[in-house]
Formats: C-alpha cells, sequence, structure tokens
C-alpha cells in the first residue's frame, strides 16, 4: 500500500473515531447530576415567557435526540454553539483562552522535553551508577507526585516571590512592551515549573529505557567492536534510533497542548483551556465543554495520523501496510 492510500485509510479511520467520540461528547454531559436550565433562570425577576423564550434560544426545550442532531450537525459545520453564561458563541470564547494554554503548557512541554531528553540519555549512558539511580529515584517521584499538590507546594514555598494567580499583574500601566513581557514571565515561572516537573520524569524514563534497549542491540555492539569511539556511537547510532518511541509521547503531548492543563491552571487562575473547562464544569455549562473536548479530540487524532506518518519515514523498518 503507498503513502497517499495509506493517508486516506488513516483519515477515514480518524473521521470514524471522531463520530464515536462526538456522540459520546454529546452524551456523558447529559448524565452529569444538575439541571442546566435551572443554571440559567436563576434570575427572579424572568416570566415564564422570559424563561420560555430563553430555553428556545438554546435549545433546551428540544427532545434530546433533536438537540443531538442539531449537534452533530452543527459540530461537524464548525459551530460549537452558543455559551449557557456568557452568552457569546463558544469558538470566540476558546480561542482567547487557547491563546494563553499554548504559551503555559507550550513552554513548558518544550522544557520538559530537552530537559527530559538530555538527563534520560546521561542515564543511560551511566547505567548501574550512583548517577543513574540518582536520576532515576528523582524522575520516578516527579511523575507519581499529583499534580495539585506540587502546585500548592509550590505556592507556599514561592507565593511571596513570584506571582501565584493571573497570567498579568491587574492593574499594571507597562511602559513598552519588554515590561509587560516581563509581568507574563513571572506569572509564568510558578506554572511552567510545575507542569515541567510532571513532563519531565515521564520523558526521562522513557528515553533511558529506551536508549538502554538500543545499546544492547548487535549493530551497536559491532560499531564498539570496530572501534567507534563512545560519544559517536552515541551521536550517530545510538542516539538516533532511541528517538522512535520518544516522537510518539511527544506528538501526543504537543496534541494536549490544546486541553490546557485543568489542576494546573485552576490552582494559578491561570486564564487558559483547563480553568475554562473547570468553570464550565461547575456552571453546567454544555456548549463549553463540548467545545473543549472537541477540538482536543481533533487535536489527538491529528497528532496519531502524523506519528504513523512520520514513523514511516524516521524507522526503515516500518512499512506502510
Amino acid at each position: 500500500m503507498n503513502l497517499r492510500a495509506y493517508i486516506i485509510r488513516r483519515a477515514i479511520t480518524a473521521f470514524v473515531v471522531f463520530l464515536i467520540i462526538l456522540s459520546i461528547n454529546f452524551m456523558i454531559f447529559r448524565l452529569l447530576p444538575g439541571d442546566p436550565v435551572r443554571s440559567l433562570f436563576q434570575d427572579p425577576r424572568l416570566t415564564p415567557q422570559d424563561r420560555e423564550q430563553i430555553a428556545h434560544l438554546f435549545g433546551l426545550d428540544k427532545p434530546v435526540w433533536m438537540q443531538y442532531l442539531l449537534y452533530m450537525k452543527n459540530a461537524l459545520r464548525g459551530e460549537l454553539g452558543m455559551s449557557f453564561t456568557y452568552r457569546e458563541p463558544v469558538w470566540d470564547i476558546i480561542a482567547v483562552k487557547l491563546e494563553n494554554t499554548i504559551v503555559l503548557v507550550g513552554t513548558a512541554a518544550v522544557f520538559a522535553f530537552i530537559l527530559g531528553i538530555t538527563t534520560g540519555t546521561i542515564a543511560a549512558w551511566k547505567r548501574k551508577t550512583a548517577t543513574d539511580f540518582g536520576i532515576l529515584g528523582t524522575s520516578l517521584f516527579l511523575y507519581s507526585i499529583p499534580t495539585f499538590w506540587l502546585g500548592m507546594m509550590l505556592l507556599f514555598a514561592l507565593g511571596s516571590i513570584v506571582p501565584s494567580a493571573g497570567m498579568y499583574t491587574l492593574g499594571a500601566v507597562y511602559h513598552g512592551p519588554l515590561d509587560k513581557f516581563a509581568d507574563l514571565l513571572r506569572h509564568l515561572a510558578a506554572p511552567v515549573t510545575v507542569l515541567t516537573c510532571v513532563l519531565f520524569g515521564q520523558y526521562v524514563m522513557l528515553m533511558r529505557s529506551s536508549l538502554i534497549d538500543v545499546l544492547q542491540e548487535d549493530f551497536i555492539i559491532t560499531a564498539r567492536a570496530k572501534g567507534m569511539p563512545e560519544r559517536s556511537l552515541l551521536r550517530r547510532h545510538a542516539f538516533p534510533n532511541a528517538m522512535l518511541p520518544i516522537a510518539t509521547i511527544t506528538a501526543i503531548n504537543m496534541s494536549f497542548i490544546v486541553g490546557g492543563a485543568i489542576q494546573t491552571e485552576t490552582i494559578f487562575s491561570w486564564p487558559g483551556v483547563g480553568r475554562l473547562m473547570f468553570d464550565a464544569l461547575l456552571a453546567r455549562d454544555y456548549p463549553i465543554l463540548q467545545g473543549c473536548f472537541i477540538i482536543t479530540t481533533l487535536a489527538v487524532l491529528v497528532a496519531n495520523i502524523l506519528t504513523d506518518i512520520m514513523y514511516a519515514f524516521l524507522d526503515p523498518r516500518v512499512r506502510i501496510g
């Protein structure tokens, strides 16, 4: 099977999966406790006629099956609906929050990748030494720590040094772009540190395991027997082959950037997609929740397709079939 046919087949499969997830996305929020209509109609001044008009506006007066058909039709057309609480189009709301999330999670993902790959390589190269044990123990500790706990501990430790909430200082007057950027960096310090630590352990353990497996391959033993210097062996043969499993986890992590980090964004009051989903869940704002889940689903599906295609180019042992 050629590459074009493979891409078409994967695209069709992804589309079917997307339709299934859309259906689950619709039903799962209808099963949650609470009534979205009640949250909309808390104003005692509303008359019964006003309530009926608002229910009709949001389609809440229709049967569930009709809501489902309208939801699928609008979702496939790229219309995510109107927010119950913000009274604005869902996409307009998510687009603003998405920029903030990419700044936060994207920065942490880059730092975690660079530090994790470097540290994991050192651990594998120095395996069964004190360096390896120290790195492995640290990465396991960081990987197992709950994100919310690490965030709260960082707030207690650094709350008086770096800003602990928001993206910018409220009411601040900036004298130029550099002042605004410096304020952003101060607010990024704590949440980026939390996310970097959590992702760091994952990269270290995966890189270490992958590189140790590669170093035991026959072609590595042969190259070492021929007298190839250890650094050249690592750089030219071992490291490129060990990066193949990393490509998969990196693509998946990058796809989740659009989904935000709910715990971290909530703890540090970061105005991103994760905090938006948390607030929407409390308010039973179904359109916001569904819109966030749709965007995250698309990102994951696209990342999986690109990863499969990338594997065919990176590893000659992989054949498209």
